[in-house]
């Protein structure tokens, strides 16, 4: 590829959307930050259906949270911190599908060690939470290798992963997802409106990122049940 393609690839879109919308935007893609998918996806499991934890002590879930918290949320954010002043990533947006290649490699073997040892606590913890984090690990690892070719958007992966974890609960837990479900659609629809008045993706990156994230979630429970 010439470094003209590669330029072209790179650029982001130019933005000439309104300063609220864009402010909006920033808000939306700071709280939906992917970063915090597995904690904040982990509890909401736990809240949507909390049958699935019956059996397990309160101790031994808050240490679970707490063991994905930091695995998977302190320590690829404590990795990317030290990135920038050791010359890695020009800036924390990491504006270029290149810049993203060391972060995503530090994240994936984080998500590795937390998908192991949840596989293999004795117990074992329930379906639902061994699905979100295998479905994050095969998640990065599509990502990686997708944003070889594209910038493709890590929003929308861990937004379409939002929607496939709440497909497979409304295949295995007892309550009705129906609401949840249509709330992570809409949830999922703002972020990707959100990336696109950002500028910050082509829209083939959005589809691409829903796409990868739901059929991560929905291929870890077909492999896992």
């Amino acid at each position: 590829m010439s470094e003209v393609q590669q330029m072209h690839i790179e650029q982001p879109v130019p933005n000439t959307q309104p300063k609220v919308l864009r402010g909006l935007a920033h808000v939306v893609s700071f709280i939906c930050h992917p970063v915090f998918f597995p904690l904040v996806m982990g509890l909401v499991i736990y809240k949507l259906s909390p049958a699935d934890f019956m059996g397990f002590s309160k101790k031994q879930v808050g240490l679970w949270f707490i063991s994905i918290g930091f695995t998977a949320v302190f320590f690829p954010l404590f990795s990317i911190a030290l990135m920038k002043p050791l010359g890695f990533i020009s800036s924390f947006h990491m504006p270029t599908a290149r810049e993203r290649t060391i972060p995503l490699m530090a994240s994936m073997i984080f998500y590795f060690w937390v998908t192991h040892v949840f596989n293999n606590i004795p117990g074992p913890p329930p379906l639902a939470i061994r699905v979100l984090l295998l479905g994050n690990f095969w998640g990065i690892i599509c990502l990686f290798m997708a944003n070889i070719f594209v910038k493709v958007s890590l929003h929308t992966a861990a937004a379409g992963a939002m929607v496939g974890i709440i497909v497979v609960l409304t295949a295995t837990s007892p309550a009705d997802m129906t609401i949840p479900l249509f709330a992570s659609i809409l949830i999922a629809g703002i972020i990707g409106t959100a990336r696109m008045i950002l500028g910050a993706h082509e829209r083939g990156d959005i589809w691409l990122g829903y796409i990868i994230g739901i059929l991560v979630q929905l291929g870890a429970y077909e492999y896992l049940k």
